[in-house]
């Protein structure tokens, strides 16, 4: 009945809009077109705060661990290979309101998945840590990993900004962060390629038919992803060893970008 009885005032205001200025209806259609946009930032602004995650994920002793002790009180621990997360508060400034939740995973094989599974809804952010010394050793077990993360459906749906953290720069064998760039896009390009069968999600559940890696047709390459990804070259140990200081100013600056 309310409905019904603004009817004829709704009608006479459209008519009445109709026949004055066009101008006055532009106006209108802009400020209506400013007040949409401003409601889908804050829709937007509003999902990404709810996910304020940093994962530190990598293979078994790429030094994900030292890397979490160094973020967080600036020293140097002996640390094990981790069967379980560790969470804590990192605060990027001064700023309180500039924090995030890191959270450490573990990398064994058997376990890295099922952790991803629990966290990865969460995750504002991802730093994927490289051993740079062992890197050519094991670019196809670094590159396994990194597909699985790249073509899970969470992963892919909330895009996380990627850090590619390559690691025990202080060793004079360590591979630089362009060597490894190129050589994860090789070996990515190859597994989308190859891989035949039906992938299977984090959860164990078939995904019927395989992500899409990047653009069809194009060789791989990081830019053609979802989220933006970006490589630094850090050290959790120090070039002065354990009594030194962590040289991870690349990453220290990344993570207060997304704080």
């Amino acid at each position: 009945a309310m409905a019904g009885g603004l009817e004829p005032h709704l009608e006479a205001l459209r008519r009445e809009l109709l026949a004055s200025d066009p101008t006055v209806l532009s106006v209108l259609l802009a400020l209506l077109a400013v007040v949409i946009t401003f409601l889908i930032w804050r829709f937007v602004q509003a999902r990404r705060s709810s996910r304020k995650a940093v994962l530190l994920l990598g293979l078994c002793d790429a030094g994900k661990t030292l890397l979490f002790a160094r973020l967080l009180t600036g020293k140097y621990r002996d640390t094990q290979t981790s069967i379980t997360d560790s969470s804590a508060v990192y605060r990027a400034s001064n700023d309180k309101s500039a924090s995030v939740t890191l959270i450490d995973l573990p990398g064994h094989e058997s376990l890295r998945l099922q952790f991803l599974e629990r966290f990865k809804a969460a995750a504002r952010a991802i730093v994927f840590v490289v051993d740079s010394v062992a890197f050519q050793r094991e670019v196809k077990d670094v590159a396994e990993f990194l597909y699985q993360v790249l073509v899970d459906s969470t992963v892919l749906k909330n895009a996380p900004a990627l850090l590619i953290a390559c690691n025990k720069q202080d060793v004079t064998m360590a591979k630089s962060a362009k060597l490894i760039q190129q050589q994860l896009e090789k070996e990515l390009n190859t597994l989308r390629v190859t891989r035949s069968a039906a992938p299977t999600s984090l959860d164990g559940s078939s995904t019927g038919a395989p992500a899409q890696l990047g653009k069809k047709g194009k060789d791989f390459d990081f830019s053609q992803l979802p989220m933006k990804v970006e490589f630094v070259e850090c050290s959790a140990r120090g070039s002065k060893g354990e009594e030194g200081d962590a040289d991870f100013e690349g990453l220290e600056k990344w993570l207060a970008k997304i704080a």
